[in-house]
């Protein structure tokens, strides 16, 4: 059942990496978003300037359609240019962000790792120190007899003429 429930220790510690993957996220997100709100700003400001000639060419019909042609092709630069910043921009994030979301899990790999191996040395110690008392108290029951002391005596004295 260990295996389909987490532990509280690891849901903590994927609700923190999650948490900062989030926020580097956003960080990502706000600055795209910023630069792309300048591109689209600077873009507007080219379609009015556009728009604001479209109305002097109404006047002068003879250069109203070089002009016309020229606003539109600026303004396809500056669109195709944008979506390939904003395209460019996209994919460094998202790089950053799986690079970002890797070492994280890594990070936490190695911290479930230390994590385990010092739960395991907890475990030997406890079961070190239980065995030790369940020897304590084995002697001291074995012990409690004077003539089970004598005994035991003489066995061990025996067993140490024999090695």
């Amino acid at each position: 059942m260990e295996l389909i429930t987490p532990s509280f220790g690891l849901l903590f510690w994927m609700v923190i990496g999650f948490g900062i993957l989030c926020i580097i996220l956003i960080k990502a997100f706000k600055s795209i978003t910023k630069a792309i709100a300048k591109r689209e700003e600077h873009i507007n400001e080219q379609l009015n300037a556009a728009e604001m000639a479209r109305e002097e060419m109404k006047n002068l019909k003879s250069e109203h359609e070089a002009l016309l042609v020229k606003a539109k092709e600026e303004r396809d630069a500056i669109l195709a240019e944008a979506r390939k910043m904003s395209e460019k921009m996209y994919d460094e994030a998202k790089e950053k962000a799986s690079r970002e979301a890797q070492n994280l899990i890594d990070e936490a790999k190695q911290n479930i790792h230390f994590e385990k191996m010092k739960a395991i040395t907890d475990i030997k110690n406890e079961i070190a120190q239980m065995s030790i008392e369940i020897a304590e108290k084995v002697l001291t029951e074995e012990l409690s007899d004077k003539q089970k002391q004598e005994e035991l005596v003489a066995k061990w004295m025996k067993d140490v003429s024999i090695n």
